[in-house]
C-alpha cells in the first residue's frame, strides 16, 4: 500500500493505492485547495499564508494515513510549478520537513509531464499501438506528453497555467473582451515554444481540475464519481459552449451553480478552459476524453515499476 500526495499550484491532493502487475487499485482520494501559488507569478515567492495552508492539509493527511490507513508503507511528495518558481522554495521544503518529517520532491516540468501520463493511462488504459496525448492544464503550468501503452515519447511544460492566467490577464469578474483576447493570444504565443507531431489518429485525454469538473457539469452530476468522468469524451464544441456561458457570468455564480466542483476553482475555471480550447483548435481534436488519473496516481505507478 502506498501513498502519493501531489502539492499543486492550487491544489494538494492525496492518493492510496496498492499496486500489482502495474495495476493500480485506487483505495481512497483526497483533495484541498489551498493556493500554494496564489500570487508566485507577479511576486516571485511563496506567502507565508499559503505555506502555512498547505502544511495544514499536509498535517491533515498524514493523520489520515496514520489512523486508517496503518498498511501504507511509502508516502511520496511531489511538488510542482508554483514551487518550482519561487525564490523562497528552500524556505517551504525545510517547513515541511520539520512539521511532518516528509521529504518533498520538486518535479521538473518534463518529470510532470511524463508523471501525468502514467497516471492518466493507470486509471483509464491506452494501447502501445496508437499515439495517445494527455494533457494537464495545472494551475502554473501546462504539460503535455505523448506515448503508446507506458511508454512516453515526447513531452513538454508550458509555463501557463489557470492560477497564472488569471493572475495576468483575467482581472475583471467577469473577464471584459479586451482581457480575454489578450489571453487567448498569450495562449497561442506560449504554444508555439514547442511544436507536437501528433498523427491524424491520435487521442486526447485530459486530466486535472479543468477538464474533470467538465465533464461533471456537462454530465449534470450530483455527486463527485469518478467512475462516471473516467472515460468521458467532451467534444471542441462542448467545450467553446461553456466557455460561452462561462465569460458572462462572475466567479461567485459559478461557484453557486456548481459548488462540488467549483469551490476554491470558480475564479480559474474560464482560464483552463480557454487554455483547453486553444491547444484543441491548434491541433484539431475534435474532442478530450476525462481521466481523473494524475501525477500522483503516476508518482505510485513508476515507484511499483523502479
Amino acid at each position: 500500500m502506498k501513498a502519493a500526495i501531489d502539492i499543486g499550484t492550487n491544489t494538494t491532493l492525496l492518493l492510496i493505492a496498492k499496486v500489482s502487475n502495474g495495476n493500480l487499485e485506487v483505495l481512497h482520494e483526497a483533495q484541498r485547495i489551498p493556493r500554494l501559488g496564489k500570487g508566485v507569478d507577479k511576486n516571485g515567492r511563496l506567502s507565508d499564508e499559503a505555506m502555512q495552508r498547505v502544511i495544514n492539509v499536509l498535517l491533515e493527511y498524514q493523520e489520515n494515513i496514520e489512523e486508517h490507513f496503518p498498511a501504507v508503507d511509502a508516502v511520496r511528495v511531489t511538488a510542482t510549478s508554483a514551487v518550482r518558481d519561487a525564490s523562497n522554495r528552500s524556505a517551504f521544503l525545510d517547513l515541511v520537513a520539520e512539521q511532518t518529517g516528509w521529504q518533498v520532491e520538486i518535479l521538473s516540468g518534463f518529470e510532470e509531464a511524463q508523471l501525468t501520463y502514467l497516471g492518466a493511462y493507470s486509471v483509464i488504459g491506452s494501447t502501445a499501438d496508437s499515439q495517445h496525448i494527455v494533457i494537464d492544464i495545472g494551475g502554473g503550468s501546462t504539460e503535455v506528453a505523448s506515448g503508446g501503452g507506458r511508454i512516453v515519447r515526447d513531452r513538454y511544460s508550458y509555463d501557463m497555467g489557470c492560477v497564472r492566467f488569471t493572475e495576468r490577464f483575467l482581472n475583471d469578474d467577469p473577464p471584459n473582451f479586451q482581457q480575454l483576447s489578450e489571453c487567448r493570444r498569450a495562449i497561442q504565443k506560449v504554444l508555439e515554444e514547442f511544436e507536437f507531431n501528433f498523427v491524424d489518429e491520435a487521442s486526447l485525454t485530459g486530466v486535472a481540475g479543468t477538464v474533470t469538473s467538465l465533464a461533471y457539469i456537462d454530465q449534470e452530476l450530483e455527486a463527485y464519481d469518478p467512475s462516471s468522468l473516467d472515460g468521458y469524451e467532451i467534444s471542441q464544441a462542448t467545450v467553446a459552449k461553456y466557455i460561452s456561458r462561462v465569460q458572462q457570468h462572475s466567479s461567485e455564480w459559478l461557484r453557486q451553480t456548481y459548488p462540488t466542483v467549483m469551490e476554491g476553482r470558480a475564479d480559474i475555471f474560464l482560464a483552463g478552459l480557454l487554455i483547453l480550447e486553444e491547444f484543441m483548435g491548434k491541433y484539431d481534436f475534435r474532442s478530450v476524453v476525462c481521466s481523473t488519473g494524475g501525477i500522483r496516481h503516476g508518482a505510485i505507478v513508476s515507484n511499483s515499476e523502479g
